[in-house]
């Protein structure tokens, strides 16, 4: 299994080039069986990868363009009056997939936006009275612009706290840019990645991400760190408990990866940013994107021991 988890980081890698800890961060957030929101500038890759991580897990994939004129109805689906059987037939929509890229979401409005909370939270939509399960495994990766952009809609906090991770890719290294120039382009490399995992494997190695230990001490620098979003004066509010339960998880994904059945606090170091960035404001400045000073104060200021 193990073997087979890096042969899909290498192969993701040799198509998003230059992103190595992103693409990493990215299939830890997968086995943790959590949702990803990438935020970047167009052309940065957030669409390369989540296509290159359907076709090498061997995932169905759907992309939903969000748009300003974009109904809840295009993302869950409807049901359509048949004449030959006299009665409504639901068609379902590209929500019904087990990777769901939903492009630019924060081009969307709140309405559309808010037809993906249930789906991330329960694995179900609810549509005209009936609830309908999704496959399973489920996995949405949400790309947004940033806010400043034009005609954008900020995510709400209760939306933003149903991704386990926020990324960004940022601007690849000289080295990586020049060998994207030189090489095949990326929507000609995309079609041949081949499935690495089946379902079955998939499903197993999520099972065993609960099993990974976590010492007691280890659990509780998780606590402090949740403890301290809620009593220092510059957190505008603190950790919830869906947060600190996300972190704990990713942190065990992320030990899988690295070989080993037990956390250790460099696990936890290592996810924190982009399982705690998005969920925190400053005190000063609760409308922003600020987090990012936020947690280095965590790690600079909470002790591991």
């Amino acid at each position: 299994m193990r073997t087979k988890l890096e042969a899909v980081l290498h192969e993701v890698n040799q198509v998003l080039l230059g992103k190595e800890p992103q693409v990493r961060l990215a299939l830890t957030c997968v086995l943790a069986r959590g949702h990803l929101l990438v935020e970047d500038l167009p052309g940065m890759g957030k669409t390369t990868l989540s296509h290159a991580l359907a076709r090498v897990l061997g995932l169905s994939f759907q992309r939903i363009q969000f748009t300003s004129d974009l109904l809840p109805g295009d993302i869950l689906g409807t049901s359509v009056f048949d004449r030959e059987s006299s009665q409504f037939v639901f068609h379902p929509g590209p929500i019904f997939a087990e990777l769901v890229l939903a492009d630019e979401i924060n081009r969307a409005t709140p309405k559309s936006q808010s037809a993906l909370l249930e789906a991330m939270e329960e694995g179900q939509v609810t549509i005209e009275g009936a609830t309908r399960p999704l496959p399973d495994p489920f996995f949405v990766i949400a790309t947004q612009n940033p806010v400043s952009s034009g005609g954008t809609f900020a995510l709400p906090e209760s939306q933003l706290d149903r991704f386990l991770m926020r990324l960004s890719l940022g601007y690849p290294a000289r080295a990586a840019e020049r060998a994207l120039l030189l090489g095949e382009a990326r929507r000609e490399i995309l079609p041949r990645l081949e499935p690495i995992l089946d379902h079955s494997e998939l499903a197993a190695i999520q099972a065993l991400i609960p099993q990974v230990r976590a010492s007691d001490a280890l659990v509780d620098y998780v606590l402090r760190l949740v403890e301290a979003t809620r009593s220092e004066p510059q957190f505008a509010w603190g950790l919830s408990p869906r947060a600190s339960l996300a972190l704990l998880a990713a942190a065990r994904a992320w030990a899988f990866l690295a070989n080993r059945d037990y956390v250790i606090p460099e696990d936890v170091q290592a996810v924190l940013p982009s399982v705690v960035g998005h969920r925190l404001r400053e005190r000063a400045d609760p409308a922003g994107h600020g987090g990012g000073s936020l947690v280095q104060w965590l790690l600079r200021e909470v002790s591991a021991v």
